[in-house]
């Protein structure tokens, strides 16, 4: 895989991830998880498409895989979408 690929790179576009959770409880949840993963400034979760998506932002490099294996201790996956357009 590729560096891009492989980090949510630190800036205001930050990286997308799907994900089957569906209740706010667990949305929120997953959220709080995430902003505790050093580097991670803000999570914003759109639920008004198919599947819920949520936008992880950064401070610094954080590992996309860090990103989905807090997201699997919870029992749903977080899932990077593709590459934001330049």
């Amino acid at each position: 895989m590729g560096f891009l690929k492989d980090n949510v790179i630190p800036g205001n576009h930050g990286k997308v991830f799907g994900t089957d959770a569906k209740k706010d409880e667990d949305l929120a949840y997953i959220k709080s998880l995430i902003l505790k993963i050093k580097g991670v400034e803000d999570v914003v979760i759109d639920r008004s498409i198919f599947p819920i998506e949520f936008t992880v932002c950064t401070s610094a490099l954080v590992k996309v895989d860090d990103v989905e294996k807090v997201v699997q201790k919870t029992g749903f996956h977080a899932i990077p979408q593709e590459l934001f357009s330049l």
